[in-house]
């Protein structure tokens, strides 16, 4: 993990391009952006931090008496010997259609504006010839393609203006433009932006959004070959790790997912949420090189606020609140939020698949005006820059928490850097004393157990100088400690319930929480074994033909081990397996079966069942069918979303699809996204969109959507799939 100052002379002409931009880069400090904060007390701690220099408008491209203009800030870069340049690209058409704090100079038409009078004229100064041996990195549109997914299909954060733009294709004509006029510029590096985990860390948000950042990349004579990687948090506040929770715990059975902060996302940081992200832009078809930037400039959480350890265990809502660092009243708050502080210091390939944390809004720079401010810069007065506001549904109808007297976006707000220099996590101005205790164990299990004996095990803590080791309680009593992940306890009473936890300790002496207790019941006397295993999981059809289906799950656990299998069509036995396959045949085409998976150890205990899989065998092979599988990918009762994968079964392609099931309860789509669909009563007909509907032979194309359920359970349905 290398800072951002490794001082090296700029190369007379572009060098080849490289992985990651910021490997040995000496990086740009502007110092427009220094003179202020080193005027602020106690700021020259942090003045000399490199920062990204907005274009947020046309007139920022010339620049004026009171900021630098484009090519000011190059030729200062030259004459500091730096070799790396950070710039924001951000002026769409209809800008941030979902925030009017960050409203733009151009309407929603005005595309040809944002070609010639825009990115035109930025293209030519960086392909001047004398910043050849400059790196310039730049950031591509905030917020705008993320604003597509959310909030322009018919959802609960939609904005007419957001769908306007969906529906005229702008932004992604914009953004396509954007890439390829400044990628074809040799020592250019474009980093699209990508939001943050309380944005897109949802599945149904995900997935969608990775298609999206595909299309754009691949419009107006753009290719993936235009894009270095992509960039998240930005200029948001969202914490860069969660050291005392984790998106995997429970607590007394019930998963954190279900806590009101987390609200069922399947990611909790920023650095977790960009790694996953980086993977699923992979297989999307972005190039495996791709680096991520994550900004660190708002998200320390530190101060008198941040808490030392994780939360009580009373309940979800409890442990979450009391262990989170990002003390916002609410993840979709975005506008100068109070108690936030700098974070993480720009710093170079600090994790795997991280190209460097950044610095993309500058410290000290306001979100938005907390009031009604005439301007000529197009910026309009956003409630959720208000702190007197009440909230909406994309805040969870909560409070704020912006700070008061702010000024417009972009202008220095003196208050808000003292604010972030003072809540600075790691704290500005050397190392202090370790009072981070590690995180709680997770997943403490008994790996084996005797009639006077528990063998336990877990999954290990972290920590941030590093766990020394375990201590293990027996109720209240500490019976012992560990190096590692497990331990032994003896001298047992047979036939006994025995709790225990666990807790991690570090050199500093600092000991984290509990982990979840864990209940154990010793064995009878004597070597009978009456533990049945663990249920089958993660049941799948792994293929399927016209007659036959082919299953596969994760393995069981047991205290002496798992045997084999039995496979059940429904309530029959069809088959035994003493591995985590099998392959029913002799079935029916295009017919509908159910199937669940028991494991069975030495002694003839046979766990429960697994959770039934339905499975419909193709239609008879013609050359040209195809079949359909729906997966509830999360469920709270009144709604929940699912994915649809369509698969090419066929020997030929096929240049379009239709999917079409009838609901048992009263399940309604509110919104569908990579297709086009029609709902009348329970009946729902799904045809491919435009651009996913031609599927090679073995080929597969997927849609998802988002529904509601006034009753019935949300059971899967019987699909049949069309090829048309």
């Amino acid at each position: 993990m290398l800072p951002l100052a490794t001082a090296v002379q700029p190369a007379a002409a572009a060098e080849a391009k490289l992985d990651n931009p910021y490997a040995g880069a000496k990086v740009y400090v502007n110092p427009d952006w220094s003179a202020k904060a080193a005027a602020e007390p106690g700021g020259s701690a942090v003045a000399n931090q490199p920062t990204f220099v907005w274009m947020d408008r046309i007139a920022a491209i010339s620049g004026s008496s009171a900021a630098k203009g484009l090519r000011a800030h190059l030729d200062t870069a030259l004459a500091q010997g730096a070799n790396l340049v950070q710039i924001v690209i951000y002026d769409l058409p209809g800008r941030d259609c979902s925030a009017l704090a960050s409203n733009g100079e151009l309407g929603a038409t005005e595309i040809g504006r944002y070609k010639t009078e825009y990115i035109d004229p930025i293209a030519a100064i960086m392909s001047d010839s004398k910043y050849a041996g400059l790196r310039i990195v730049n950031v591509i549109e905030p917020d705008s393609l993320p604003n597509l997914v959310t909030n322009a299909g018919g959802t609960a954060g939609s904005t007419d203006a957001c769908a306007t733009m969906k529906a005229n294709g702008n932004y992604e004509a914009g953004v396509g433009y954007a890439l390829h006029t400044l990628g074809a510029i040799p020592n250019v590096y474009n980093y699209i932006d990508a939001a943050h985990h309380g944005w897109l860390g949802w599945d149904s948000n995900m997935g969608p959004a990775a298609t999206e950042f595909k299309k754009a990349a691949t419009t107006g004579g753009a290719t993936v070959n235009d894009v270095a990687g992509f960039i998240v948090n930005t200029a948001n506040y969202s914490a860069l790790t969660e050291p005392y929770f984790k998106v995997t715990d429970s607590v007394n059975g019930t998963t954190v997912r279900q806590s009101k902060w987390v609200d069922w996302n399947y990611y909790v940081d920023e650095l977790s949420f960009a790694q996953a992200l980086r993977t699923k832009l992979i297989g999307e078809g972005f190039n495996s090189s791709i680096g991520m930037l994550i900004d660190t400039s708002r998200n320390g959480w530190g101060g008198t606020a941040r808490p030392a350890g994780s939360g009580p265990l009373t309940s979800v809502d409890d442990y979450v609140n009391g262990s989170r660092v990002d003390r916002r009243i609410h993840a979709g708050n975005w506008c100068n939020q109070s108690g936030a502080g700098l974070g993480e210091r720009p710093t170079t390939a600090p994790a795997t698949g991280i190209d460097a944390y950044v610095w993309a809004k500058p410290p000290g720079e306001s979100d938005g005006a907390s009031q009604v401010i005439p301007n000529d810069e197009g910026k309009g007065f956003d409630r959720m820059c208000d702190p007197t506001y009440t909230g909406n549904g994309r805040n969870g109808n909560s409070m704020t928490g912006a700070l008061a007297n702010s000024p417009l976006a972009g202008a220095w707000f003196s208050a808000q850097f003292q604010q972030l220099l003072a809540n600075a996590y790691p704290p500005v101005g050397g190392t202090t004393t370790d009072t981070q205790a590690p995180t709680a164990p997770t997943g403490l299990t008994s790996s084996a157990k005797t009639s006077s004996s528990v063998s336990l095990s877990w999954t290990a803590s972290t920590d941030n100088v590093g766990v020394t080791g375990y201590d293990v309680y027996r109720g209240s009593t500490l019976v012992g400690s560990s190096a590692t992940t497990s331990f032994t306890d003896t001298g047992l009473t047979a036939s006994t319930a025995y709790s225990y936890t666990v807790k991690a300790k570090d050199a500093a002496g600092n000991v984290s929480a509990a982990s979840t207790a864990l209940s154990v019941t010793t064995s009878a006397g004597g070597t009978t074994d009456t533990q049945a295993p663990t249920a089958p999981t993660g049941l799948t059809s792994s293929a399927k033909t016209s007659s036959s289906v082919s299953l596969s799950w994760t393995a069981s656990t047991d205290n002496v081990g798992v045997t084999g299998y039995d496979v059940y069509r429904g309530s029959t036995l069809v088959g035994s397996s003493a591995t985590t396959s099998f392959t029913d045949t002799g079935l029916t085409a295009s017919t509908a079966y159910s199937y669940t998976v028991k494991a069975k150890d030495a002694a003839g205990n046979v766990s429960a069942a697994s959770t039934a899989l339905s499975v419909t065998t193709s239609g008879t092979s013609n050359g040209s069918g195809c079949t359909a599988t729906y997966k509830v990918s999360s469920d709270w009762g009144a709604g929940f979303n699912a994915d649809v994968t369509v698969t090419n079964n066929g020997t030929t392609a096929i240049n379009g699809w239709k999917v079409t099931w009838t609901y048992g309860g009263q399940q309604k789509i509110s919104n569908l996204w990579n297709g086009s669909y029609t709902q009348t009563g329970q009946a729902v007909t799904v045809t491919n969109a435009a651009y996913n509907g031609a599927i090679g032979a073995g080929g597969s194309a997927s849609f998802g959507f988002g529904a509601t359920n006034s009753g019935g359970s949300n059971a899967v349905p019987t699909l049949t799939c069309t090829a048309l």
